[in-house]
C-alpha cells in the first residue's frame, strides 16, 4: 500500500472513530441524565426521610411532655377535691387558711401546667404541619419513583448495551491507526471533546477559524493529516459533496 493510500486509510479510520466517539459520548450523556433523574428522586426521598426523622422526634418529645403535664393536671385536680374536703372539714381559722392556701397553690400549679401545655402545642403546631406536608411530598415522590424507575432502568440497560456495542466497534477502528497517531488523537479528544476536524473551504469546521492559505492548499493538494493552528485538532481536507441534478 502506498503512502498516499495509507494516509487515506488513516483519514477514513479517524472519520469513523470520531463518529463512534461522538455517538458513545451522546450515549454517556443520556446515561448520565437518566441516572440523574433517579438519583434526584432518591436524594429527595432521603432528604425527606431525614427531615421526618427529626420532626417526628420533636413531635414525640412534645407529645410526651404534654401527656406528662396532663397527668399532673389530673393528679392535682384530684388533690383539689381533697383540699376542698379539708376546707369543708376545717374547724379552726388556722385549718381553714391552710386548706385555702393549699387550694390556691394547686390552682396555680394547674394554670402553670395548662399554660406550658398550650405553649408546647403552639410550638409543635408548625412542626406537625411540616410533618404532614413532608409525608404528602414523600408519598408523591415515592409514587413518581415507582412509576419511573422501571422505565428508566430499561432505558439504562439499553443505553449500556448500545455503548458496549459502539465501544466494541471502536476497538477495530483503533487497530487501523498507527499507535502514535491514535495517542495524539486521544490526547486532543480528552482536551477538546473531539479530536478530528475537517476543512472544505479553508475554514476549520470545529473552531470556525480560517486556516493559513499555505496549510489549506497543502491539505487540498494531497491526503494529509495536520493540526488546526487554532484549536489543535487533527484536520484534513474533505471534498465538498457533489451536487446531484
Amino acid at each position: 500500500m502506498s503512502t498516499t493510500e495509507q494516509v487515506r486509510e488513516q483519514i477514513h479510520a479517524l472519520e469513523n472513530l470520531a463518529a463512534v466517539d461522538a455517538e458513545v459520548r451522546a450515549l454517556e450523556e443520556k446515561l448520565s441524565e437518566e441516572r440523574s433523574v433517579l438519583n434526584t428522586l432518591k436524594d429527595n426521598l432521603k432528604r425527606l426521610d431525614d427531615k421526618l426523622l427529626i420532626d417526628r422526634a420533636a413531635l414525640s418529645a412534645g407529645d410526651k411532655q404534654r401527656a406528662e403535664l396532663q397527668l399532673d393536671i389530673r393528679t392535682m385536680t384530684h388533690q383539689i377535691e381533697h383540699s376542698r374536703e379539708k376546707l369543708n372539714r376545717s374547724r379552726t381559722e388556722r385549718e381553714s387558711n391552710a386548706a385555702q392556701r393549699e387550694l390556691e397553690e394547686l390552682r396555680k400549679l394547674i394554670r402553670d401546667r395548662e399554660d406550658e401545655s398550650k405553649r408546647i402545642e403552639t410550638d409543635t403546631a408548625p412542626v406537625r404541619s411540616a410533618v404532614e406536608a413532608s409525608e404528602a411530598e414523600r408519598t408523591r415522590i415515592s409514587e413518581e419513583l415507582s412509576a419511573k424507575e422501571g422505565g428508566i432502568q430499561a432505558k439504562l440497560t439499553k443505553l449500556e448495551a448500545d455503548r458496549a456495542e459502539k465501544g466494541g466497534g471502536r476497538e477495530a477502528l483503533v487497530k487501523r491507526l498507527p499507535p502514535a497517531l491514535f495517542r495524539k488523537y486521544e490526547m486532543i479528544r480528552e482536551r477538546r471533546g473531539s479530536g478530528v476536524a475537517q476543512t472544505i473551504d479553508g475554514t476549520c469546521n470545529k473552531c470556525n477559524m480560517s486556516l493559513p492559505p499555505q496549510l489549506y492548499h497543502r491539505l487540498r493538494r494531497e491526503p494529509l493529516i495536520e493540526q488546526c493552528p487554532s484549536c489543535h485538532r487533527m484536520i484534513y481536507f474533505a471534498p465538498p459533496p457533489q451536487k446531484t441534478e
